[in-house]
C-alpha cells in the first residue's frame, strides 16, 4: 500500500508540469462498491483526451464549454476501452457526470454500473493505446475504505478484486476450485505420479494414506510459494517432478521383484516393504511448487489470499479423488478377476511411468533450460 501511495504522490507532482511534454501518461479509476452496484470516477489527462478526439492544442479542453462539446465522443471512447465484469458479467457503464479539472489538467467522468453489490469486480482497461507507456491507476473502495490498488498498462490490462463479504468469498471459490480441478486433471505429470503410486494396489486405508501424504506435501509448499516465502525456479522444479515420476516407476518394479522373491522363499516371514506414503509426501513437496506456478498465472488476489489458496487446494483434492477412485477401482476389479493380469498390468504400467518421466526429464533439462 505504501508503495502505491508513493507512486501516486509522485504522479501528482508530475501532473503540475507542462502539458506540452506529456508530463503525465496516467489515468485514474476509482471504484466504490455499494449496496446498489458500483459508483465510478475516471480521470484522464487532457493531453490524452485531446490526442484521441483531435483537439490541438489539448489545453483547449480546459475550457468547460469546449470540453462539453466533446463529452459524448469521449464517453463513447472510454466506454469502448474500459470494461467492468461484475461477478463475471459485463456491466453497462451509465455516465452520470462530467467536469473539467483545470488545476489537474484533466477531465473527470462519473458513472454507475450494476444494480447490486458485486462479490467480484474485474477491471480491464487500455484507455489510450496510442501511448505504450500509459498506465491506469485503479483504486477500489468498499464501505468507504480503500481496499485494493492496481496499475494497469499494456502488459497487464486486467485486475481482479474480491469483496470482503460472503458473496466475495463465493466468487473466489467459484474461480479457484474449478482451476484446481482442471490443473490436476489436465496436468499429465501430476496424474502419472499419482497413478504410479496406485499401480501396486493395497487396502483402502493404505491408498488413503498415500493420497493424504501427497496432499500434505503439496499443500505445504503450495502455500509457501504462493505467499512468497520459498519460490524455487521452474527450471529446477519441473525436472525434479519428472524425476519423481521415474522414482515411482522404479520403486514399483523393485517392490514387485521383492515380492516374487518372497513368494519363492517358503521360509520368508518378512512383510513386503511399502514406502509409497513416504514417496508421496516427499515428492508432494516438489509437486506443490509446480501447482504454485499455476496460481501465479491465475493471479492470487491479495484481498482474498487465504480463501484463494484454500479453494485451489480443495479443487486439487477433488481432482485427485476422482483419479484415485477411478484408478483404484479399476485395478481392484482386475485383481479380483485375475491376479496375474493385475501384476502384469502393474509391471507394464510402471515401465510406462518410468519412460514418460525420463522423456519429461530430458525435455525439461536439455530443451527448455531446466536445472540451470
Amino acid at each position: 500500500m505504501n508503495r502505491y501511495a508513493a507512486i501516486l504522490s509522485f504522479v501528482g507532482l508530475l501532473c503540475t508540469a507542462s502539458a506540452s511534454a506529456h508530463p503525465a501518461p496516467f489515468s485514474y479509476l476509482d471504484l466504490y462498491l455499494t449496496a446498489s452496484g458500483v459508483d465510478g470516477a475516471l480521470i484522464v489527462h487532457d493531453f490524452d483526451a485531446g490526442h484521441d478526439v483531435g483537439v490541438d492544442p489539448p489545453e483547449r479542453l480546459r475550457d468547460p464549454a469546449l470540453a462539453e462539446r466533446y463529452r459524448d465522443q469521449l464517453e463513447r471512447l472510454m466506454a469502448s476501452r474500459l470494461t467492468l465484469l461484475l461477478d463475471g458479467n459485463p456491466a453497462t457503464l451509465t455516465w452520470t457526470g462530467f467536469e473539467v479539472l483545470a488545476e489537474r489538467q484533466s477531465l473527470r467522468f462519473a458513472f454507475r454500473a450494476g444494480t447490486t453489490r458485486p462479490g467480484r469486480v474485474m477491471t480491464r482497461a487500455i484507455l489510450f493505446p496510442y501511448d505504450p507507456v500509459h498506465q491506469t491507476f485503479v483504486n477500489v473502495y468498499e464501505d468507504g475504505t480503500l481496499r485494493h490498488q492496481a496499475i494497469l498498462d499494456q502488459s497487464r490490462a486486467a485486475a481482479d478484486y474480491y469483496a470482503g463479504t460472503w458473496q466475495g468469498t463465493s466468487a473466489v471459490m467459484a474461480v479457484f476450485i474449478p482451476s484446481g480441478i482442471e490443473h490436476i486433471i489436465i496436468g499429465p505429470d501430476h496424474v502419472l505420479f499419482l497413478l504410479g503410486l496406485l499401480l501396486l494396489g493395497g487396502s483402502m486405508w493404505r491408498l488413503a494414506t498415500i493420497v493424504t501424504a501427497f496432499t500434505v506435501g503439496h499443500s505445504i509448499t503450495l502455500s509457501l510459494a504462493a505467499l512468497g516465502v520459498v519460490s524455487p525456479p521452474a527450471s529446477l522444479v519441473e525436472p525434479v517432478i519428472a524425476l519423481s515420476i521415474i522414482f515411482v516407476g522404479a520403486d514399483n518394479l523393485l517392490v514387485q521383484r521383492d515380492r516374487r522373491k518372497e513368494r519363492s522363499d517358503a521360509d520368508s516371514r518378512r512383510e513386503p516393504r511399502d514406502i509409497r506414503p513416504w514417496i508421496a509426501g516427499v515428492f508432494g513437496l516438489v509437486h506443490g511448487f509446480g501447482f504454485a506456478s499455476v496460481l501465479r498465472e491465475l493471479g492470487l488476489p491479495l484481498t482474498a489470499l487465504g480463501w484463494s489458496l484454500f479453494s485451489f487446494n480443495v479443487g486439487v483434492e477433488i481432482g485427485q479423488l476422482a483419479i484415485v477412485l477411478a484408478a483404484a477401482g479399476a485395478m481392484a476389479a482386475i485383481r479380483r478377476r485375475d491376479a496375474g493380469a493385475a501384476q502384469r498390468l502393474a509391471f507394464a504400467g510402471s515401465v510406462i511411468v518410468m519412460v514418460a518421466g525420463a522423456y519429461w526429464f530430458i525435455q525439461r533439462v536439455f530443451f527448455t533450460g531446466g536445472l540451470s
